[in-house]
């Protein structure tokens, strides 16, 4: 298992606060049942699971770096079945936030890619994939929703405008390693569920880094869809990036592309036109023309931590019997 969580707000919100519940219990017992370190090792135990269990932070990146451990872990043998992902639940659950401008935004909308994008909204939320080599989980006659065909994890470092500010040269090469493991050209791929946070510098960051990734091997226009599910549910936290790939694993399974929410007219700092990518703003059919559907999947965290990942869909599998 390998998954990570946000910061406990139930430790923080309602124990720390009331010194009976503090008084009903040892620290020790307090701190396992509350603190990140033990999400991973905790869960193997409810569900006696023998291989790795690692317990991941990474911003709101957590649960896609999860996700690309976990591959990893599948390929190396370290195990034969994984679980990968997130959670993120405030508590008390009826709260709202301080508009703060560049990061929250004004309106309790999250309008990614907009021209009136002024920022994510927060949300709550748990996901979990389950993870198996492609061989295995055919044979066993597993419903596979989609294959991952290679995922990759870095860092900007410093070379940017500042810590929590995101860096082009950082997203762009995570996305070139990831489909360059995948082995597949940028042009077969015809949607990215994007990190889409709809923050004013986030946003035109994120598109130029994969214009440019893109551009090295295809001039076409237009032809990839992009959207975030941030906009639907708001922005999870360390669970964001496993609610952008289910989104996409079920887009895949569906043979549908989702409308991204709020998008009216485009951010002057992003050309659409002579980029490879639009807006998807209806429910459309995600058509395929000489292969099978492929997708890519961002999550880009503050400090600097980046994770993509290319999906594909599930191959056609005949029934072993009537």
């Amino acid at each position: 298992i390998y998954s990570g969580m946000s910061m406990s707000q139930y430790l923080l919100n309602n124990l720390m606060t009331n010194q009976d519940l503090l008084d009903s219990e040892s620290p020790l017992q307090l701190r396992i049942l509350n603190d990140k370190d033990f999400l991973s090792s905790l869960t193997a135990y409810k569900l006696n699971l023998t291989g790795p269990s690692i317990t991941v932070q990474a911003a709101c990146a957590t649960s896609l770096v999860a996700t690309c451990l976990a591959f990893q872990s599948l390929l190396n043998y370290q195990c034969d079945m994984a679980l990968a992902g997130g959670v993120s639940i405030g508590s008390p659950s009826k709260t709202g936030y301080f508009p703060q401008e560049g990061v929250f935004s004004f309106d309790g909308h999250c309008r990614a890619f907009d021209a009136s994008a002024a920022g994510t909204v927060s949300g709550n939320g748990v996901g979990v994939v389950v993870l198996k080599r492609i061989e295995d989980a055919i044979s066993d006659g597993d419903r596979i929703y989609a294959v991952i065909k290679g995922a990759a994890i870095n860092n900007d470092g410093s070379l940017k405008v500042g810590y929590t500010a995101p860096g082009i040269d950082g997203q762009a090469e995570v996305v070139a390693i990831a489909q360059a493991l995948a082995q597949v050209n940028p042009e077969t791929i015809t949607y990215i569920e994007a990190h889409g946070t709809a923050t004013p510098l986030g946003d035109p960051i994120e598109i130029a880094s994969l214009t440019q990734v893109f551009r090295a091997s295809t001039e076409k226009k237009r032809y990839c869809a992009i959207g975030s599910v941030k906009t639907n549910i708001g922005h999870l936290d360390a669970a964001a990036g496993v609610a952008s790939l289910i989104k996409t694993a079920l887009s895949l399974e569906n043979k549908a592309l989702p409308p991204s929410l709020h998008f009216k007219q485009p951010n002057p700092e992003i050309d659409f036109d002579q980029s490879p990518f639009y807006v998807n703003t209806r429910l459309s059919e995600w058509k395929a023309e000489d292969g099978p559907r492929r997708a890519g999947v961002s999550a880009f965290a503050v400090g600097g931590i980046n994770a993509h990942i290319i999906v594909e869909e599930a191959p056609q599998v005949e029934p072993s019997g009537p």
